[in-house]
């Protein structure tokens, strides 16, 4: 069985990738390097177990070339950047929806009757209640919400018209070793400048969920091995939540650091840009009963994040 993952050099792709592997699967990434790392899977390229076609999604003949003789699809392709939607939102039009439409119809044209999708809970915009199951209203309030919920939208209509066998897995925060975006890395960063004063986007009050990677990508094996309808959506998250302000509270304590003054940056009702959400978290239960249960809880997922990202920052200096 061969499996494409889009998006395969980059954080959450190239973690599936690695399980792929392990599980015996033959794997083909397609990746356009825009945030994935070759080195994020070159351990594969060199036993020759995964095979790497650097190229755009954009391009309809990159998509049928991804496509040629595989039999599932795990679509992890996009641009991550929540904030870059503000001001260019052009990129997730193109990188998301463009990119998701062309494979969609690569997909049809050469057959191929599976599809795992890694959408967002940036869906569900600001909910009036949390925590949120899947049936909860979808409103986003950023353009890369919007997109995901196109590409949904596009999945959906290709699974009903086409036959399309879709899983989509709204993650909550996925954090873990690789991570090179998201408030995680972006404390470490600060820290490391200027390890007297830390810079906090919004009013730190911000409530989210976060889940370890090897979480996440057992949650993902585990909807897309036993799902059987035809289209279905699956909340993947940690069973709790906390607050960006603990997040960083994490971040000084594993670097050893004391006396650090947090300055806040909110905007509107203590967000950190336009386009970020207060407070989101997610209910779980269709995914438990699938059989998964996290290891990690979220502040545990964090902790261990951040020691796994110091590790890697200090290998680059080195």
């Amino acid at each position: 069985m061969r499996i494409l993952v889009t998006g395969g050099a980059g954080f959450i792709g190239s973690h599936l990738v690695d399980r792929l592997v392990r599980d015996g699967y033959r794997v083909r990434v397609v990746d356009n390097l825009s945030s994935g790392r070759v080195e994020n899977v070159k351990h594969h390229l060199e036993s020759n177990s995964v095979e790497l076609i650097v190229g755009d999604l954009k391009d309809p003949q990159i998509a049928l070339r991804a496509v040629e003789g595989v039999d599932t699809v795990f679509h992890f392709a996009a641009n991550p950047e929540v904030r870059v939607s503000t001001t260019n939102p052009d990129i997730h039009f193109n990188e998301n929806i463009v990119a998701t439409f062309n494979l969609l119809e690569a997909m049809r044209r050469k057959g191929v009757k599976e599809l795992v999708f890694a959408s967002s809970s940036s869906v569900y915009g600001e909910p009036e209640e949390t925590p949120v199951d899947e049936n909860a209203p979808i409103r986003p309030i950023s353009v890369y919400g919007a997109s995901k919920v196109a590409c949904e939208a596009l999945i959906h209509a290709y699974s009903r018209l086409y036959g399309v066998k879709a899983v989509v897995l709204r993650y909550a925060n996925v954090i873990g070793p690789r991570l090179r975006h998201g408030v995680v890395w972006d404390f470490i960063n600060k820290l490391l400048e200027n390890p007297t004063e830390l810079e906090i986007l919004g009013d730190g009050k911000q409530v989210r969920s976060y889940i370890y990677i090897d979480d996440a990508v057992e949650a993902t094996t585990t909807a897309w091995r036993r799902t059987e309808a035809s289209y279905e959506v699956y909340n993947i998250a940690s069973e709790d939540w906390i607050k960006v302000d603990e997040v960083a509270d994490e971040a000084v304590r594993a670097l050893g650091l004391s006396n650090v003054k947090k300055v806040y940056k909110p905007v509107l009702h203590g967000v950190g840009w336009p386009g970020d959400v207060k407070k989101i978290a997610l209910k779980t239960g269709k995914i438990n009963k699938l059989g998964f249960k996290p290891v990690m809880n979220s502040r545990e997922a964090v902790r261990t994040t951040v020691r796994m990202l110091l590790e890697e920052v200090d290998g680059i200096h080195c």
